[in-house]
């Protein structure tokens, strides 16, 4: 099937054009019926659909103009003629479009003015040195219209300086006129010189270096070489962008008949006719993409400015897509400032700036982004706490509402770590949950019998009583923190095995990613498998997807069936693996293919360590003893505070014993360990 998306093609064309739709219709029944079916149906409505933005006016009521509909899931009233036909019924159409981005930049806006910066997006500055670098360099994650990677490119290929130059690029890029962007930053930057078609037209092409970009500069050349009128060069520009013969051909004779009379030869014309016929096939309305340039260069500049206060508008625009808020972090880890984590006492609804005490900025994580917390639970949390901290879980129990707080609720706070300034231990705090609720049932239903006061004043407040629990290993704590949040925000599995991946020479993705560009075509890569899928190929056979993260970034790998078979086992989510890949740039992207995997804790007990365990009472010896019964390469030494804990006795232990990250973090959850240091 031919694609053209400048310009779609019937299924009659497309039949009458390739020969191999013909033959295959020739040679199979089935294919014959399928395409005979086809264009009886082809440009048949196939629902009655709603112009997303689309507002029709009339000189009297609608009914006495059009047919109108009622669409059965809403009380809004459309007309039953389509956006082209309502014109001709008389009605004057309008294209109204809501842009989240519009609600980004009024976001930032009131986070500038809460810290006492006043900003009025109208008047500043269109020449911004910062922001054009920024622009230059490509860094627009979050920028409007521009941060697509192919934009990115482009943008770096321009050397963009003046706001016209992003006019001119949200413009061409599009299919069809993106072809004419090389061209463009050819003459910009002084590659190529412009051509400007005849001298007469430099003054309306100088802009755009004689590319012909805009409809508005088709309707101006008709104007200074035919002597058209506006009205009758905005006829032109409708008839050459619906390429109706008849009209063509009015159009055609008008302008060559006016061109000659202003002293153009008649060839000359008729090619300059046919040059712009070409050009208006995929002109773009110059005010509709000066508009959108508008808007992507003020978050530019925000972004350039003030890139704080930026990213968190962008992020609570995007509060419940957490790919977009884990891209939001790493950009703004690369700029230089925290993404906090979410925090009970601190954190808002919405994602907001915090200074500390240097004046530092920082964002600091939304409630209402965390997974299984609602926003009515959210809002009444941030009402409760209001201008007084909670102090500690029992305290949190006695003053939240439990019909909008849930199990549910508190699970996901705690696992996020936004309790954890209540109960640094997420997995005691985790078992104190059905206590937290019950005690906050009945500290309402006292406070409803208005019983709160007078027992409330009272002798000891109720505390809560804590189930016995199992604590939490380092791993299984941030895998509960990146099913609530959707990413690693505290931590990263991969962090308590830096020194390991550090003696194993292995790659970050993002090292593997520059080498590829640079031509490397494999290479050996820790990371944490965050999910798989498997799949058919074509010719039948399974493939695994997998979604990996390490400390760079998330990123994805492909296996193909027989790598599957074999390391099935070992590529579970949750697992940290070492894996052998080969790398394919493809464009921006870099394609990642897996040939070899190993457990990256098998790998690091081959290797020679040590730990040094503090420990604080004899009870924990038992439970230390049963953590280290696996034999490794590991030299073990135990230190035990005598006299009081005046001095310390520290015993080397005979033998090897594996003392591996995962060891020394099991190690930590024990009851009188004191602590673990990893040599």
């Amino acid at each position: 099937m031919p694609q053209n998306p400048a310009n779609p093609v019937t299924l009659e064309q497309a039949i009458a054009t390739e020969q191999r739709l013909r033959s295959a219709a020739d040679e199979d029944p089935t294919v014959k019926r399928l395409l005979d079916m086809a264009l009886m149906l082809e440009g048949l409505h196939r629902h009655a659909s709603t112009h997303a933005a689309g507002i029709v006016i009339g000189d009297r009521p609608l009914e006495q103009l059009v047919p109108l509909y009622r669409d059965p899931k809403s009380d809004m009233l459309v007309t039953q003629f389509n956006m082209k036909w309502v014109e001709s019924a008389g009605l004057v159409k309008f294209d109204f479009l809501g842009l989240k981005t519009l609600t980004v930049l009024q976001k930032a806006v009131e986070l500038l003015q809460s810290r006492g910066v006043s900003l009025d997006l109208s008047t500043i500055p269109l020449d911004d040195t910062r922001t054009f670098d920024m622009l230059g360099r490509g860094e627009t994650v979050g920028v409007f219209q521009l941060e697509s990677a192919g934009m990115r490119k482009a943008l770096a290929d321009m050397r963009a300086d003046r706001f016209e130059d992003i006019i001119a690029l949200v413009a061409l890029y599009r299919p069809g006129p993106m072809a004419n962007i090389p061209v463009y930053n050819a003459r910009k930057n002084g590659k190529e010189k412009p051509d400007y078609i005849h001298p007469k037209l430099e003054v309306s092409l100088k802009e755009t270096y004689g590319v012909i970009i805009y409809q508005e500069q088709v309707m101006q050349i008709a104007q200074i070489l035919s002597g058209y009128s506006l009205g009758e060069a905005d006829l032109l520009r409708r008839a050459m962008g619906k390429k109706i013969k008849k009209e063509m051909d009015a159009q055609r004779e008008r302008f060559v008949s006016g061109a000659v009379e202003r002293g153009l030869d008649e060839k000359i014309a008729d090619e300059i006719f046919d040059l712009l016929a070409k050009f208006a096939d995929y002109g773009f309305n110059k005010s509709h993409a000066a508009a959108y340039a508008l808007v992507a260069y003020q978050t530019a500049y925000l972004k350039a400015n003030y890139p704080v206060e930026f990213l968190a508008a962008s992020m609570t625009l995007d509060l419940s897509n957490t790919d977009k808020l884990s891209e939001f972090r790493r950009e703004a880890q690369r700029l230089g400032f925290r993404v906090d984590p979410p925090s009970i006492n601190r954190s808002g609804v919405t994602f907001e700036v915090h200074a500390d005490g240097d004046g530092q900025l920082s964002i600091r994580y939304a409630l209402a982004a965390i997974k299984g917390v609602g926003q009515q639970a959210v809002e009444s949390l941030v009402a409760a706490r209001g201008k007084q901290s909670f102090k500690d879980l029992s305290d949190l129990a006695r003053r939240i509402n439990p019909r909008l707080v849930n199990k549910k609720t508190l699970e996901s706070l705690i696992a996020a770590g936004a309790l954890d300034e209540l109960e640094k231990d997420r997995a005691r705090a985790f078992a104190a949950v059905d206590q937290i609720l019950a005690l906050a049932n009945r500290s309402q239903d006292e406070a409803s019998a208005g019983q709160g006061d007078i027992f409330g004043s009272m002798g000891e407040k109720e505390s809560l009583r804590i189930p016995p629990h199992k604590p939490w290993l380092a791993s299984e704590r941030l895998q509960r923190e990146y099913d609530a949040i959707g990413f690693f925000l505290s931590g990263h599995p991969l962090d308590d095995y830096a020194s390991i991946l550090k003696r194993l020479k292995l790659q970050t993705y993002t090292e593997l990613a520059r080498a590829a560009r640079a031509g490397a075509p494999a290479g050996r890569i820790a990371a944490t498998v965050l999910d798989r899928t498997e799949r058919r190929t074509k010719s039948g056979s399974k493939m695994g997807i997998l979604a990996l993260s390490d400390r760079t970034g998330h990123f994805e790998a492909i296996i193909f069936q027989e790598g599957l078979n074999h390391y099935r086992d070992i590529l579970e989510p949750g697992q940290a693996v070492i894996l052998m890949v080969q790398a394919q740039v493809e464009g921006e992207d870099v394609r990642l293919r897996i040939n070899g995997a190993e457990p990256l804790e098998k790998a690091a007990a081959k290797l020679p360590s040590a730990l040094r365990i503090t420990i604080g009472d004899e009870k924990a010896i038992p439970e230390v003893a049963n953590a280290l019964k696996n034999k490794g390469d590991g030299e073990i030494s135990i230190i035990i505070p005598v006299e009081g804990g005046v001095r310390e006795v520290e015993m080397k232990l005979s033998g090897r014993f594996q003392a591996t990250p995962q060891v020394a973090g099991l190690l930590r959850t024990l009851p009188g360990v004191l602590s673990v240091e990893q040599a």
